[in-house]
């Protein structure tokens, strides 16, 4: 029945909007998203910009600015494939890159959520054992690294890197690593005017800037005013648009729900509760 009315929101929002409000009536809503842009910490976002083989250099000085590495090669593949165990669902995954570096794999995390590391971690091992069983010997050859840009950490280290290790941080491997970048930090250097730190660190701040914003920053750098240019013109594409209003409504519809039902089921339990008391 749930996930009945689930089905019903979804379809009266898309295309009539109009909602169902707790008490099951039907109101209309004039909620507007034409106004709302969409900043890369979007998923979505992210992937119209930084997939697009136009938008190779952007994404190229995105990883440098992360990894301090050179990058002068960049594959970008698909990002939705079958994996080879067929007890493992298909996945949508954010990035995957083959670099000169190695394998590189980007999740965008919008929130912190206690599933994100180890749905995370078993891509990036899906990823590093698809590449030990199509292979001619198990080496080290190739390296292979996941990028989390995550916001909503609870935590104050602007950038962690992972490696499997033991406690004398002696490495099991040495072709394995994470980081994941806190970026809420990175935009406070904005916030508090931090000329240095932003300078050091645009690429990283120019992924959730708000259009006003970025036209400050793409003032003295030239590959910030193309990511600007392309994220507007993402902005402006009926189809993304259209796509991410259903995916908010998806997302909000089942927030709803979830408080719904838990504060319905805190009655229950208060109800329970007193009636046992009672006896």
């Amino acid at each position: 029945m749930e996930f009945i009315l689930c089905i019903a929101k979804l379809y009266l929002r898309k295309n009539f909007g109009y909602i169902l409000n707790s008490g099951g009536d039907i109101i209309k809503t004039e909620v507007n998203n034409q106004d709302k842009f969409y900043t890369c910490k979007w998923d979505h976002a992210f992937k119209e910009v930084m997939l697009n083989e136009k938008n190779k250099d952007i994404l190229r000085i995105l990883l440098e600015s992360i990894l301090k590495v050179e990058i002068n090669e960049i594959n970008i593949k698909n990002q939705e494939r079958n994996s080879t165990n067929i007890h493992i669902a298909r996945k949508h995954l954010d990035a995957i890159l083959k670099t000169n570096i190695g394998t590189i794999e980007i999740e965008v995390n919008s929130s912190e959520k206690g599933y994100v590391h180890p749905r995370n971690m078993a891509y990036l091992c899906d990823l590093y054992s698809h590449h030990t069983l199509v292979g001619e010997n198990y080496d080290e050859d190739t390296f292979f690294i996941q990028i989390n840009l995550s916001y909503g950490l609870k935590d104050n280290a602007l950038v962690r890197c992972y490696k499997v290790m033991d406690k004398d941080k002696k490495l099991y491997v040495e072709n394995f690593e994470i980081y994941e970048l806190n970026m809420d930090k990175y935009k406070r250097f904005w916030y508090d005017k931090d000329k240095k730190k932003i300078e050091d660190n645009k690429y990283l701040i120019m992924l959730d800037l708000e259009p006003k914003d970025l036209v400050k920053l793409s003032k003295s750098d030239r590959m910030v005013e193309s990511f600007m240019k392309t994220i507007e013109e993402v902005n402006q594409d009926p189809e993304f648009r259209e796509y991410m209003s259903a995916e908010e409504d998806a997302r909000k519809i089942m927030n709803s729900l979830k408080k719904e039902y838990k504060e319905e089921g805190l009655k229950e339990g208060l109800k329970e509760g007193l009636e046992q008391g009672i006896e």
